[in-house]
């Protein structure tokens, strides 16, 4: 891991927040609205990482993020690699680490990782020596899609500071809940995480900004943001839910729920849906929704970390 950050370091890598201050994080969300602009011009590209290579190294599926960081890198002008995990040589027995050094071998400038293993973006950053985002390890950090979520959250009030954001579903296989949880506080705003007890890891509790809760109402009751997130089926080896219908009758995000929060709050999901489980068709479709300004603003979002660990260095 990269040693902690003071007011005068800029973070090396983007693992998870734990080395970034308040400050540097809405540095990185303000150019996000530059990026942004430049999304609007008629020619959506510029030349900041002209010259540098990028290396997409995703050991998981993806569509959104890894479709989103590529698009993003390639907007400011830098070449791509593309590596796909189950057409490379680690089936053939090779390591994690010695696939990474033939990688950096061949000048790649920087790495987005997609893994399946806690920790191993943190393992990517010690064998290359080169900036590092994490597009998500295991259950651990999905630190991209949290700044996406804060940056889509102060589009619609302003800023973040005094504001109320609830986290629905299944918590405990979510890295998406982690990192929001992790980063709102950081930005001024309270969390409220909830899902049934099997899938809510008591331990969130104890971080700053954060409350847990079994109660779906108690935890929407005031929320200016709302977020649902999908059930990680493929996570559970059972015994999780008594079913799918008595979850969706407790939990889902629907009309009826929302009529708890504050009103004007906003419905979020990181995607992908399962419709009329998590989230009701109408909510996700309806006016509160900004599930595809999530969406949209990835890009701008990411094209503002690949510019702050590469090019914005004091």
């Amino acid at each position: 891991m990269t040693a902690p950050t003071t007011a005068g370091t800029r973070p090396r890598h983007l693992l998870d927040f734990a080395d970034w201050t308040p400050e540097r994080l809405t540095a990185l969300l303000d150019n996000a609205d530059t990026m942004s602009q430049v999304l609007d011009r008629p020619v959506r590209k510029v030349p900041a990482l002209q010259g540098l290579t990028v290396c997409t190294a995703f050991f998981e599926n993806s569509t959104r993020t890894r479709v989103s960081f590529e698009l993003a890198a390639r907007r400011m002008s830098a070449d791509v690699v593309s590596f796909a995990a189950g057409a490379s040589s680690l089936n053939k027995g090779e390591s994690l680490r010695d696939t990474v050094e033939v990688l950096t071998a061949y000048k790649v400038d920087a790495y987005v990782v997609r893994h399946p293993a806690s920790g191993a973006a943190h393992l990517v950053a010690r064998y290359s020596g080169k900036p590092v985002i994490n597009a998500g390890d295991g259950r651990r950090a999905h630190p991209t899609q949290a700044l996406l979520d804060a940056y889509t959250i102060r589009q619609e009030f302003g800023s973040l500071e005094g504001k109320t954001v609830a986290i629905l579903g299944d918590i405990r296989h979510s890295r998406v809940a982690r990192s929001n949880a992790e980063l709102l506080p950081k930005l001024g705003a309270r969390v409220r995480l909830c899902g049934p007890a099997t899938l809510l890891p008591a331990d969130l509790a104890a971080l700053p900004g954060v409350t847990v809760t079994t109660d779906p109402r108690e935890a929407v009751r005031g929320a200016h943001a709302v977020m649902a997130l999908r059930l990680q089926q493929e996570r559970m080896s059972g015994g999780y839910l008594a079913s799918l219908a008595e979850y969706a009758d407790h939990y889902q995000v629907n009309a009826r729920l929302l009529r708890e929060a504050e009103p004007g709050a906003i419905v979020l999901h990181p995607g992908p849906m399962n419709r009329d489980l998590e989230i009701s068709s109408d909510v996700a479709d309806g006016e509160q929704s900004r599930i595809l300004r999530q969406v949209e603003n990835g890009q701008a979002v990411r094209m503002s970390v690949l510019y702050h660990l590469l090019v914005g260095r004091e």
